[in-house]
């Protein structure tokens, strides 16, 4: 899976989440809780809906490793297969 398929679905998580906000207008290295104005239960939606549709296993371990939009993108890229 590409970088561009992982930003995408990414983007198509985070708009499920807090649909209000443009992904353009976001500083894609801000924490992600902050640019989306998310609590942690969304935080976790998004972390389960990523991992299932990633096939993935995403301990909560690993989640200081997911605090901004490029940072998710990157522990993804480096996952998927």
């Amino acid at each position: 899976m590409t970088r561009t398929e992982i930003e995408q679905a990414l983007g198509e998580e985070l708009t499920r989440i807090a649909p209000d906000i443009p992904l353009d207008d976001i500083d894609r290295s801000a924490d992600l809780r902050d640019e989306f104005d998310i609590d942690s239960i969304d935080f976790l939606n998004l972390v389960t809906a990523l991992g299932k549709r990633f096939a993935l296993e995403m301990p909560e371990a690993d989640y200081p490793q997911m605090d901004s939009f490029d940072h998710l993108v990157e522990y993804l890229s480096a996952r998927v297969s």
